[in-house]
């Protein structure tokens, strides 16, 4: 019993030490991503040891491209550049980019390729351990 105790205590202080892991997934165009900028900001803020990775596919991929601005023609890189600098990690679907017919080259340089954006969500919840979050 007063081995079970130890290991019980042993586990919960660990798991309280335990970096959060988080993906945000983004599908929905540049006002999602507008609001996912805002959320992330406020994440780091108030957890700067959270790992913070963006997975996007379909519209979510616009403001990852090269030349993007928001909603008040205001362009993205300077967001993305700071965030990149804080840790965060963007991803963008290649699927996407072949359906929609636009060349790796757009893609903004903070930003990587995976072969799917929705296994990619679906790989860092269940086997990597992530929170999901959709802004």
């Amino acid at each position: 019993m007063k081995r079970l105790l130890l290991l019980t205590a042993f586990l919960l202080t660990n798991l309280s030490w335990a970096q959060v892991k988080v993906v945000y997934h983004l599908s929905e165009g540049i006002p999602q991503a507008s609001r996912a900028i805002g959320n992330i900001r406020n994440h780091l803020n108030a957890d700067p040891s959270v790992k913070i990775v963006v997975v996007t596919h379909g519209l979510g991929i616009d403001f990852l491209l090269d030349g993007a601005t928001n909603q008040m023609d205001q362009p993205f890189a300077g967001s993305i550049g700071e965030l990149a600098g804080r840790g965060v990690e963007f991803r963008v679907c290649n699927n996407t980019l072949t359906t929609r017919k636009l060349s790796k080259d757009r893609v903004v340089m903070e930003a990587s390729v995976v072969p799917s954006g929705v296994a990619e969500v679906a790989r860092l919840q269940a086997k990597d351990g992530f929170v999901y979050l959709r802004p």
